[in-house]
């Protein structure tokens, strides 16, 4: 199978992992780079993380939108799925279980992280979802089985982005409260396509529940 995303680079940041015993997958969006996503660990303010970025071969983890019919978005998607499985495997061979590790991403990046939750779902330290939902196009049915076992799971995008539509960040929260997650959705006013002050501090509290 072709695997365009394997073997890209992976920044890290924060203490070592044997020093925090907790990680963040930060998952960046189209067109950027991991030191984009990683800038939220300053905004964040948990130290004892450590935060691990996948960087997408160039810059972009599939080339439709995320609403478009799958199969256009492949071998990418595929891949992309694949580079943050490898990734999870690693920190979980390494001594960080499933319970100590945060999916987040933005864009592009909360879509991926939100689609990998979906196919791998498990108890996570939490799930976070900036401006992004489920990835398939309008009318997709997921009824996957699976259970959260409780993860926190939040998901804030605004009412008018022009990339995410309210109705898939609504879709997405249904289908992870039906598969076990306590999930928060915020939908913001007039926000447009970046990340507020209260969806940090949302952020800030799925990391306090691990002592990040």
């Amino acid at each position: 199978m072709i695997d365009p995303h394997r073997g890209q680079r992976i920044v890290q940041a924060g203490p070592s992992l044997e020093e925090t015993g907790a990680a963040a997958i930060m998952v960046h969006g189209r067109n950027a780079a991991p030191e984009n996503i990683l800038d939220l660990a300053g905004r964040l303010q948990r130290p004892r993380v450590t935060y691990f970025a996948p960087a997408a071969l160039g810059r972009t983890w599939y080339p439709e939108s995320f609403l478009a019919d799958t199969a256009r978005n492949e071998p990418y998607l595929t891949s992309a799925i694949a580079a943050i499985d490898r990734l999870v495997r690693s920190l979980v061979d390494n001594g960080c279980p499933r319970n100590r590790i945060v999916l987040l991403g933005f864009s592009q990046g909360a879509c991926l992280a939100s689609e990998y939750a979906y196919r791998y779902p498990h108890r996570y330290a939490g799930v976070i979802g900036f401006s992004g939902g489920l990835i398939g196009p309008p009318g997709t049915e997921w009824t996957a089985p699976g259970d959260f076992a409780g993860t926190p799971i939040f998901l804030g995008c605004s009412d008018v982005d022009a990339h995410v539509p309210r109705t898939r960040v609504d879709e997405t929260a249904a289908v992870f409260t039906r598969m076990g997650a306590h999930v928060t959705e915020r939908i913001y006013p007039g926000m447009g396509h970046l990340i507020s002050d209260d969806e940090i501090a949302a952020a800030r509290e799925i990391f306090d529940r691990i002592g990040a």
